[in-house]
């Protein structure tokens, strides 16, 4: 089974990319991830059996941190293969994000890279798919709309890829 861990980003800023990536895809046909405005803790992985252990830890870990802010500001890209909203993360979601990671990296079939541990560029997707194409047209669109949200870490959602889409499998809830 395929899994992700993400931070589901709620709120105005949420809404925001959400309706966002929506349009861009109606409108420039450049498309995005299926799950909803997020930010990824750990990249899509591969596991098959339980994963009770791994919700284990993100159980405990949630009842003893707390949520942190960040804030949606701006955007940036990945060459012209993606184009997202830039997170500046805070000094708390910052140390607390590491903490996390280490707590995962003691499950045996979660294994960190650069893209998807401790320092990891945060951000949250626009587009990802096919975006090289329109990439010039996709850059000024997006730059129509202001990009000023704060937002909380408050959450760490566990997906698995199911019948051709994510699903959310369980959402744990920071302090």
């Amino acid at each position: 089974m395929r899994y992700v861990v993400v931070c589901d980003v709620l709120g105005e800023g949420g809404r925001f990319n959400n309706n966002l990536r929506r349009e861009v895809y109606e409108k420039l046909g450049v498309k995005s991830s299926s799950l909803p405005a997020h930010f990824t803790i750990k990249a899509p992985f591969e596991h098959e059996g339980s994963i009770e252990d791994l919700e284990k830890v993100l159980e405990v870990f949630c009842h003893k941190e707390h949520a942190a802010p960040f804030r949606l500001k701006g955007y940036d890209h990945f060459d012209d293969r993606v184009v997202y909203m830039h997170v500046d993360m805070s000094d708390e979601g910052q140390a607390m994000h590491s903490r996390l990671i280490d707590a995962m990296a003691e499950v045996p079939y979660i294994i960190f890279d650069k893209k998807d541990g401790k320092d990891k560029i945060f951000h949250v997707t626009v587009s990802s798919k096919k975006v090289a194409p329109m990439y010039n047209k996709l850059w000024d669109y997006v730059h129509q709309y202001p990009c000023d949200f704060e937002c909380m870490f408050d959450n760490i959602s566990l997906y698995r890829w199911d019948d051709y889409k994510w699903q959310l499998h369980k959402k744990f809830e920071l302090k």
